[in-house]
């Protein structure tokens, strides 16, 4: 068995790529003789064109929308399975890195377009029983999903592999799955995401008692500090009941967490832009209240009673600059040369639909798992060819489909890493609770008059 490392990520993370989900249909092969980990006599699924490894991301996708919705968790699940599918890949190829597993397989013997057929298979046993098992630990055991185990044993039943082989000796594909998922799990018991406590940081104590969402204002110890709701009930985005009616903080303690390709960082901010405006400090009250403030004229744009329109055709939107919304739209059409036609649309109904898109509705694989979603209808688009950085030759579509989730899934986890390790560092106020307390105190713009 070959070396197992781990890593704090140094690799370049590249640009994201945007899933449509095509359902498993009809049978289209039998293997009668195969290896002792399939199902003898068994027909496969017809995948519908899809990869192995895209079958699992969509499996992992629809976990993800049966669970309490926690970004972080889901993120770093996404990143975990694509980095094991990515080693399982890699093991089959002499120049390939391993990120957590660095074995190399003994490749097929045979020669010509048997050796890659024969290759071809054993990656796609090694890819799913890594991924059955971490699964099955992450989503049946960690976050305690009934359906978790039923769930992949489909997969699994469909693709003809035996659920029930869980041996991690010898040189078969399905062994060296289950040492990288065996890895995988171990890797995460000690990456600071406190996998082992359900991912509760017991530690950190809310400066605030909670806010009464029923109630009207707010009283706050430190109006620059996080506070938890209050509610009536809690349902989730995606329509699960969550016990307790107070609010939990997620995942202060995140900052920490091992990522893929930031730098070190001992105090939970690889990524640091500085402390947040606080109000009461003489250099940063005005801009804490100009934030209140426009989070207010935002939301008035939410009611279409005010007749607002805006075009939002692609003549008006997007041709972005790399990580900004500063755009005004392409000039023409590149397939027809023509002008786009205009969109003309009420801004409150586009604005509440792309909120409502991120902020998660019902049955929602969340914001990590919305970029999967967007690689995949990418991937799907009429005429994309799955060339690596769009240049050289075209790669088969499980090359592509381990290439891109491992880079796209890393940098979601790394924006994880960042994003919330800058919320619990920092330990910033919410909107809410900013808009109520400020306004429990009066206006403060006008010096001359009542405060």
């Amino acid at each position: 068995m070959g070396r197992i490392r781990r890593r704090r990520g140094q690799r370049a993370v590249a640009v994201l790529v945007l899933v449509g989900v095509v359902a498993v249909a009809t049978a289209t092969y039998s293997r009668a003789d195969g290896p002792d980990y399939e199902v003898a006599d068994c027909a496969r699924a017809d995948l519908g064109g899809r990869s192995v490894a895209r079958v699992w991301n969509e499996a992992l996708l629809e976990l993800i929308r049966q669970v309490v919705p926690a970004p972080t968790v889901h993120a770093r699940n996404l990143f975990h399975t694509s980095a094991a599918m990515w080693d399982a890949w890699a093991a089959y190829d002499p120049d390939a890195d391993g990120y957590i597993v660095t074995e190399k397989a003994e490749a097929p013997g045979l020669g010509g377009a048997q050796r890659s057929a024969d290759v071809a298979a054993a990656r796609e046993a090694a890819i799913s029983y890594a991924v059955y098992r971490l699964l099955l630990w992450r989503y049946g055991t960690v976050s305690d999903l009934p359906a978790a185990a039923e769930q992949l044993d489909a997969v699994m039943a469909s693709l003809c592999y035996r659920t029930d082989f869980e041996s991690t000796e010898g040189d078969s594909p399905a062994a060296l799955g289950n040492r990288i998922a065996a890895a995988v799990i171990e890797y995460g018991r000690d990456d600071g995401s406190l996998e082992n406590e359900r991912y509760v940081d017991s530690s950190f104590l809310p400066a605030n008692d909670p806010l009464p969402v029923a109630e009207s204002g707010t009283e706050m110890l430190d109006p620059n500090a996080w506070q938890p709701l209050a509610l009536d009930e809690q349902i989730a985005q995606n329509g699960l009941p969550i016990p307790g009616t107070v609010q939990t903080v997620i995942g202060p303690q995140w900052g920490g967490v091992t990522s893929f390709a930031l730098p070190p960082s001992d105090d939970g901010t690889p990524v640091d832009p500085g402390p947040p405006p606080r109000l009461g400090d003489p250099l940063t009250d005005d801009a804490f209240k100009q934030a209140a403030v426009t989070v207010l004229r935002y939301s008035s744009q939410l009611d279409p009673s005010d007749g607002v329109e805006i075009d939002i055709g692609p003549g008006s939107l997007g041709d972005n600059t790399l990580g900004t919304n500063d755009g005004n739209g392409h000039d023409v059409n590149p397939y027809t040369g023509e002008p786009y036609e205009p969109d003309v649309v009420l801004r409150a109904d586009y604005a509440r639909v792309v909120a409502e898109y991120w902020a998660d509705g019902p049955k929602s694989e969340t914001p990590p798992g919305h970029w999967n979603v967007i690689a995949n209808a990418v991937t799907d688009s009429p005429g994309f060819e799955r060339r690596i950085g769009g240049a050289g030759v075209e790669v088969d579509a499980l090359e592509w489909d381990v290439k891109l989730y491992f880079t796209l899934n890393g940098a979601v986890h790394d924006a994880a890493v960042a994003a919330w390790g800058l919320k619990g560092y920092y330990d910033s106020v919410r909107p809410i609770s900013m808009i109520r307390y400020m306004g429990g105190k009066g206006q403060s713009s006008d010096p001359d008059g009542p405060s």
